[in-house]
């Protein structure tokens, strides 16, 4: 069988999500069988050749393989690690990275015997590190310290014969003499465990450990179980007006959930709930209508657009509401993962009443490092990227997002969440 059918069948070290969203460990794991730390950079048709240590992995039905890298491409299929019998085709153990998605797949003279893709990406230049764990309960795919997706099947190294062949960057099997797959970025490490690491093990051995709530939104992501988003705030979520007739944020992100990550996920549920004119203290006195009704897996709360011209919403008031939204979220019967969304920036010059937003949008920040919730910073995205200053162009009335603030909302929701894929027509949508 193929790769490409694999996958049909399937179905920066820098910022990107380091603060707030991501958090070190001071654990450590002990005595691998394998452990290499490559540092190498490859451009496509480089490869490092570890086939004198294949009895070092050959055999095993448990254990970890882990990877840490970084991509500068997006390609179908890119190997961090292979073990496979070069004498027959499609007869191999892979770790890869496929067109952003993590894989493991085993496959033994083309009898698969699992193969499994994240929805959520990896491909964003950043470094990251991928455990998979295999024991008779099953496969755990681990991203960053955190896992984020779990299947039955149960296969390893040793459900395969005959390996003989152990690659870095490559993957090798009697179709492709020469070698396929291969990794285009960094790979700094490769290492295998004959036993399953504990969560705190992979954390210490992973370059960065996200936010637990991240590492549940990833699995949430990736699970073939319906899920309900919903997205809260004021007129900016609500998508009032403004919009001029295109989709606001929620909707844009509605579509590249519900349709372009394919079934099952167009079984989850993207509710907005926003009303024109919210503060914190609307929310928290109508919560049960607005977000506990419909039993989320997952609820987004931007606001502080009204609160900030609104005097029984100062900012100990808003502080305080903030605080009181994540724990209620947390508290739901269900456990749902909060998300908090700074509003974008505004023209003080039109609207002088709201002058004072950053304040705001700094005690949000506080409370999401405070309680470990992941944040999306809109409003520093929008003035990073517009040198400073409040980009008019996005806004419709100097306050309210127009179509293309909208859009931009939506695009950095989508990659802070690790679902931001160029090829798909949301991400890569433009408005003229």
């Amino acid at each position: 069988m193929r790769r490409r059918s694999v996958l049909v069948a399937a179905g920066t070290l820098a910022a990107a999500l380091t603060t707030p969203l991501g958090r070190a460990s001071a654990a450590t794991a002990t005595a691998a069988v394998l452990d290499r730390r490559i540092d190498r950079t490859y451009d496509g048709r480089t490869y490092t050749d570890l086939s004198a240590e294949i009895g070092t992995v050959r055999g095993l039905v448990s254990g970890t393989v882990l990877a840490t890298f970084a991509t500068t491409s997006r390609n179908l299929a890119m190997t961090l690690i292979s073990a496979s019998d070069p004498t027959r085709p499609s007869t191999d153990v892979t770790v890869c990275v496929s067109a952003g998605r993590l894989q493991f797949s085993v496959r033994d003279d083309g009898a698969v015997r699992q193969n499994h893709l994240t929805r959520t990406m990896y491909d964003d230049g950043a470094l990251h590190t991928v455990a998979i764990t295999v024991s008779a309960a099953g496969t755990t795919f681990h991203a960053d310290g955190r896992p984020v997706l779990t299947v039955p099947q149960a296969s390893f190294f040793g459900a395969v014969s005959g390996l003989t062949a152990l690659n870095v960057a490559r993957n090798l099997d009697s179709d492709h003499p020469g070698g396929e797959w291969f990794h285009t970025g960094t790979i700094q490490r490769v290492a295998v465990w004959d036993r399953v690491l504990t969560p705190s093990e992979i954390a210490a051995e992973s370059v960065r450990v996200d936010l637990a709530d991240l590492g549940r939104v990833s699995a949430i992501l990736n699970s073939d179980t319906p899920a309900v988003w919903l997205t809260t705030g004021d007129s900016i979520t609500h998508g009032a007006l403004w919009t001029n007739g295109w989709r606001s944020y929620p909707e844009h992100f509605q579509e590249r959930v519900r349709w372009e990550l394919g079934k099952p996920k167009n079984s989850d549920f993207v509710l907005d709930t926003g009303v024109s004119g919210c503060t914190t203290n609307d929310l928290v006195a109508r919560f049960a209508d607005r977000v506990a009704a419909f039993r989320p897996r997952v609820v987004s709360i931007m606001l502080g657009t009204n609160d900030v011209a609104t005097a029984a919403t100062g900012p100990a008031v808003y502080r305080a509401n903030l605080r009181r939204l994540v724990d209620q979220v947390r508290a739901l019967p269900d456990g749902a993962v909060p998300l908090l969304q700074t509003p974008n920036p505004v023209d003080p010059n039109l609207w002088p009443g709201r002058a004072s937003l950053g304040d705001y949008v700094r005690i949000m920040r506080e409370v999401a490092a405070e309680l470990d919730v992941v944040l999306v910073d809109h409003h520093a995205h929008w003035l990073d990227s517009n040198g400073g200053a409040v980009p008019l162009s996005l806004l419709g009335d100097g306050l309210h997002p127009n179509q293309r603030g909208h859009l931009l909302l939506a695009k950095k929701m989508i990659k802070d969440l690790r679902i931001h894929d160029p090829a798909s027509r949301v991400c890569g949508l433009t408005i003229p």
